[in-house]
């Protein structure tokens, strides 16, 4: 049974059981494959069962085919899956990557000048005056040997005697 032959339903995501009956295998046996294919199924949280994508349950059947009907190891399958999949090639032609590559300096720099505007004004005091410096944005001032910590006060009351 390859996964041509086999109705897979219009969603994108699928759980465990569904996954299960779709490709006819026990719940340990997809665990397994799980164990030795991790990109196998997203999990969304720990606590979280896993789903699986579309691709993921055309992976399980693919899988199944290569062990099941052509009598391949888990090692072996892995082998003529890396090899199907191939080389990965970009959507993006190369000179729209570097215009791209370019480009993108200059608009960091805009959106960081725009950030700093927008904690300035946030910064600010209804009187015109600042509140406080921004957090962030700024190097820090090295300290001087006037600026040293003082040491700490103790917050107990003096007894009157």
């Amino acid at each position: 049974m390859i996964a041509s032959t086999v109705e897979i339903p219009n969603r994108s995501l699928f759980r465990q059981p569904e996954v299960c009956e779709i490709a006819q295998v026990q719940p340990y046996v997809l665990r397994s494959w799980e164990a030795e294919f991790p990109d196998l199924g997203v999990s969304k949280s720990a606590n979280s069962p896993r789903v699986y994508r579309r691709a993921d349950l055309e992976r399980v059947l693919r899988l199944k085919h290569l062990l099941f009907v052509e009598g391949l190891t888990l090692a072996g399958a892995r082998r003529k899956l890396e090899a199907e999949q191939g080389p990965v090639v970009s959507d993006v032609p190369a000179e729209l990557d570097a215009l791209i590559g370019n480009d993108v300096r200059e608009r960091l720099m805009l959106v960081k000048r725009g950030l700093r505007e927008l904690q300035m004004m946030l910064d600010e005091k209804p009187n015109g005056k600042a509140r406080l410096e921004p957090f962030a944005l700024k190097e820090p001032k090295p300290r001087t040997t006037a600026q040293k910590k003082k040491p700490a006060k103790k917050a107990g009351k003096k007894r009157a005697s």
